[in-house]
């Protein structure tokens, strides 16, 4: 793995300086090395709208054309010859990149460059064989499609059914509409799709308030349901689920009401008008305008401070766990948890409001509070539950 790891790091920038010369090289440069097509794309841009070609582009492109025409059409030979049905894709995609080489060069023909020389460009019949080859690629991704679905249907097989549904969604790229591929496609995206029941069981040894599972299953799953994963809170009688995701509370607790009174002093130091500032013969100092001198004169200021701190928590500790509905076995646990605290700070108190802090000043007039019931508490607690659910739920791996 180290080694691995280093020759990455060697590598690395030598691969991206390949790719820094390659973008900077010029069209000769391009066909030469063998990168006919982009020598292409960069020719028949420079060409365009020219009145006066450049000898070398002219040259260049002609050169990359011829090369990159007769590359494709060996391919094309060898792997017709061969006769195996899953290169048809592969041959129908090289048609389709002589189509669009053919389609960047026809508009410049006929053509000159500066100096008289006429470039000469062979543009292959294609459109038959290409026809074949799109007809023979959809037919060999349709049957492979329908072997899949077979497959799917039969062991209830989610994988055979996703790639049933890749092999129809290629055949769209062959044709707006084939066959029952339509139908195909509705019908494996169906079987494809991982269903997932979400319930609320409690096994802890307290009576929970009423609307609590509501409180919990209240869930968004927008950011949730995929492709191929799709989450209910509620059961939907036409759905053949795959998982149950089930929330089990093993242990509820909510602490007693908890009230605490403390009493302490605040003082500050505050300014409390001026004095003088006195010379040795105990007149009043004077600046060099004539104005009396003065100083501030500070005072200590104190207040005693009664504060009452109310308190009540309540915390949650579950399972989440999920069982395949046709096995019936449990295929995954995660632990889970949410606690609620509810805190009430009031305080009075006697001598100069001056001196009392900022903190303090924002509870003053606060008056102690009636607690919350323990159905409060626990409906609070499920509430906060809810992005830890979606969280692992997320996270869970069910095919």
């Amino acid at each position: 793995m180290r080694s691995r790891t280093t020759l990455n790091t060697l590598f690395a920038p030598l691969v991206g300086m390949v790719l820094m010369l390659v973008s900077c090289a010029s069209p000769t440069k391009l066909e030469e090395i063998g990168d006919y097509d982009e020598a292409i794309e960069r020719t028949t841009a420079r060409l365009a709208g020219k009145d006066r070609k450049n000898e070398d582009l002219v040259r260049t492109l002609e050169s990359a054309f011829a090369k990159a025409t007769e590359r494709d059409l060996n391919m094309i030979d060898r792997m017709t010859t061969a006769a195996r049905s899953e290169d048809w894709s592969r041959i129908f995609d090289l048609y389709q990149r002589m189509s669009q080489r053919e389609n960047r060069v026809r508009p410049l023909t006929p053509l000159v460059d500066r100096q008289g020389y006429r470039a000469h460009f062979d543009f292959p019949e294609i459109n038959d064989p290409m026809a074949e080859a799109r007809e023979k690629a959809a037919a060999y991704h349709y049957d492979l499609a329908q072997d899949l679905m077979i497959q799917a249907r039969q062991n209830r097989d989610r994988i055979a059914a996703r790639r049933a549904y890749d092999e129809y969604a290629r055949i769209s790229s062959y044709y707006h509409s084939y066959r029952d591929v339509e139908q195909g496609l509705r019908e494996a995206r169906e079987l494809g799709t991982t269903y997932v029941l979400l319930d609320v069981e409690n096994r802890a040894p307290v009576i929970l308030p009423i609307g609590f599972d509501r409180e919990v299953l209240d869930l968004s799953f927008g950011g949730l349901n995929d492709r191929w994963r799709v989450f209910h809170n509620r059961l939907q009688g036409n759905v053949d689920y795959d998982y149950k995701a089930t929330l089990s509370l093993f242990d509820v607790q909510v602490t007693p009401a908890t009230v605490r009174e403390s009493e302490h002093q605040e003082t500050r130091e505050i300014q409390d008008g001026y004095t003088y500032e006195y010379d040795a013969r105990g007149q009043v100092k004077r600046d060099t305008a004539g104005r009396e001198i003065r100083v501030p004169k500070f005072i200590t200021v104190r207040a005693n401070v009664l504060q009452t701190y109310q308190q009540r928590a309540a915390r949650l500790n579950a399972r989440l766990e999920f069982f395949d509905y046709r096995t019936r076995s449990v295929v995954d646990t995660r632990p889970l948890g949410a606690e609620t605290f509810w805190e009430n700070y009031a305080a009075t108190f006697r001598g100069d409001e001056r001196a009392l802090s900022n903190d303090t000043r924002q509870r003053i007039g606060n008056r102690p509070s009636n607690f919350p019931d323990d159905a409060w508490m626990l409906l609070d607690a499920a509430r906060r539950l809810r992005p830890n659910i979606l969280d692992q739920l997320r996270q869970a791996r069910l095919i």
